[in-house]
C-alpha cells in the first residue's frame, strides 16, 4: 500500500488561491508549463494516455492534453478540494471528453494494471514515505513500453536532516517524506524500471526561489495579501526565507526522475 504520513487536506482554498496566485493558474508546483515541459523533454506523448499523480488543481494535466496532444489524461490526487477545483478547471476548458480527474484516499492506486503509457508528477511524490511501495505501484500501472516521467523535490541524503532542513520541513508544515536521489534510483531499479535517470534542479530552483521570495515582499504582496490575508502571505514569506537556506547549502535537491517499463517482447 501507498500512504502518506497523514491523510488530512493538507491544501485548502486559501493554500489553492496563494499558490496559484505566485505559481500559474492550475500550477500547486514551482516552474509552471515550462518546467513540465522540461520534464516531459524528448518524449512524445501524441495519442498517448497519461496519469498525472498528485494532480492538485489540474493545470498540468490540462497542459499535458493541450500542449503535448496526449489523447486522454487522468489526474489523480488524495485531496478533495483540488480535485474539485480540477473538475471545474476541466469543464470550463470544453475537455472533459481527453481528461478527468479522480480523487481517491491514500493506499494502492485506483487503476487497473497496465492502463497507462505514461505516468507523470510533479512535485507530489515527496509526501509518500514508502518508496518501494510507491515505484512498484507505478510500475504495475503503466503498460509495457511505458515511460515515467516526474519532478520531485529530494534530499541531499538519507541521513539526519540538518537543523535548517528540519526548521524549513516545520515552516512548511505538510507531511514531508523526503529522499534521496540515489534512494529514489534504488527503488525505481526495484521495481523494475530500466534506463532510469536523474537531473539535479537545484541550481535552477534556487534562484527561481530567490525572485519569488522578491515577489512575495514586493511587488505580489498586495495582490496575495488581499487573495489570501497579509497574515497568510507573511507566514509563507518566513517559509520561503526557511526554504532558500537549504537550497543555498544544496541539501533541498529538486530533481527530475525518468524511467521506463521494458518491453515485454523484449
Amino acid at each position: 500500500m501507498i500512504e502518506t504520513a497523514e491523510a488530512e487536506p493538507e491544501y485548502d482554498d486559501t493554500a489553492i488561491r496563494f499558490l496559484e496566485a505566485l505559481w500559474g493558474d492550475g500550477y500547486l508546483s514551482p516552474g509552471g508549463p515550462d518546467e513540465v515541459d522540461r520534464v516531459v523533454e524528448g518524449l512524445s506523448l501524441k495519442g498517448k494516455t497519461i496519469l498525472d499523480i498528485g494532480c492538485g488543481s489540474g493545470g498540468i494535466t490540462l497542459h499535458l492534453v493541450e500542449r503535448h496532444g496526449a489523447a486522454h489524461a487522468t489526474g489523480y490526487d488524495v485531496e478533495h478540494l483540488v480535485i474539485e477545483t480540477a473538475k471545474k478547471r476541466v469543464a470550463a476548458r470544453g475537455l472533459s471528453e481527453r481528461a478527468r480527474f479522480i480523487q481517491a484516499p491514500p493506499g494502492r492506486l485506483p487503476f487497473a494494471d497496465c492502463s497507462f503509457d505514461v505516468v507523470f508528477s510533479k512535485d507530489a511524490l515527496l509526501h509518500v514515505p514508502d518508496k518501494d511501495a510507491l515505484f512498484a505501484d507505478i510500475f504495475r500501472v503503466l503498460r509495457p513500453g511505458g515511460v515515467f516521467a516526474a519532478s520531485n523535490w529530494m534530499i541531499s541524503h538519507d541521513g539526519e536532516p540538518s537543523p535548517e532542513m528540519k526548521a524549513y520541513i516545520a515552516a512548511e508544515g505538510l507531511s514531508f517524506a523526503m529522499a534521496s536521489p540515489a534512494r529514489y534510483i534504488r527503488a525505481m531499479r526495484s521495481a523494475g524500471f530500466a534506463d532510469v535517470t536523474v537531473r539535479d534542479r537545484n541550481l535552477w530552483y534556487r534562484e527561481v526561489a530567490r525572485g519569488e521570495l522578491e515577489k512575495l515582499k514586493g511587488p505580489l504582496y498586495p495582490t496575495a495579501a488581499a487573495a489570501v490575508g497579509a497574515a497568510y502571505v507573511d507566514k509563507n514569506i518566513k517559509t520561503w526565507e526557511a526554504m532558500q537556506k537549504v537550497l543555498d547549502s544544496g541539501e533541498h535537491r529538486p530533481t527530475h526522475l525518468r524511467g521506463w517499463k521494458p518491453d515485454a517482447k523484449g
